[in-house]
């Protein structure tokens, strides 16, 4: 089934030499009928997907998953109002998940990416992961070792600390993840795959090929 056409990927492309209200208005229906709506559709079917599944998706609104196309511009030089992609976490808390438990996707003319694993967090749960990985760094390492796991993502990524509390060290030398204070993993797609008719299982693939990394994650801290 496919979701989207190709005025999606050409709305992005015209935005891109036009980011300013007046254009967008004079747009605003273009954008809510192939870029909006449709996109809302989208995040509704992988909801439905994915609470077949897990209940703790069943009673999730596509509505509480999809961030605003408008930028936050208040702190940054970049005053262009728009993005240039439409995106959304689905997560059974959604945009008010402490970090990714689901999935997180954008769709847009650059690229569609498909991301999994923690990006926020809050200093004690920091340590509570990091103890968690001490504790366990073979199966730690087993789960993003995995076949299915690096044939997808690849690798961990993540910020580091470069400085660690004094009893991690030793256990850092055996997995330096646990210098991160983020574990976060994506897929990247060429922009024509939102046009394709697998674009929905694509994302479904990404999300299930990151589940053994999330569920270590969640065993350790409640997100």
């Amino acid at each position: 089934m496919t979701f989207f056409n190709q005025d999606f990927l050409q709305f992005f492309m015209d935005l891109a030499g036009n980011n300013n209200k007046d254009w967008f208005d004079q747009n605003r229906k273009r954008y809510e009928v192939n870029v909006k709506d449709a996109f809302k559709n989208f995040v509704t079917h992988i909801i439905t997907k994915l609470a077949e599944e897990d209940p703790a998706f069943k009673d999730l609104e596509a509505s509480s998953c999809i961030f605003r196309i408008n930028r936050d511009i208040r702190f940054s030089k970049d005053k262009t109002p728009y993005k240039m992609n439409v995106s959304a976490v689905v997560a059974p808390e959604g945009k008010k998940s402490k970090a990714i438990n689901g999935v997180y996707f954008e769709l847009g003319p650059e690229h569609v990416r498909v991301y999994g694993g923690v990006y926020e967090i809050d200093k004690d749960d920091l340590l509570t992961v990091r103890e968690g990985i001490a504790k366990n760094p073979e199966k730690f390492k087993k789960l993003y070792s995995d076949a299915s796991f690096k044939n997808v993502f690849g690798e961990i990524l993540g910020e580091k600390n470069k400085v660690i509390p004094k009893e991690l060290k030793g256990a850092a030398e055996i997995e330096p993840l646990i210098y991160n204070k983020q574990w976060y993993f994506y897929k990247q797609f060429d922009a024509e795959v939102v046009l394709s008719e697998n674009l929905d299982q694509l994302i479904l693939d990404c999300y299930k090929a990151g589940q053994p990394v999330e569920k270590f994650f969640n065993e350790l801290i409640k997100r």
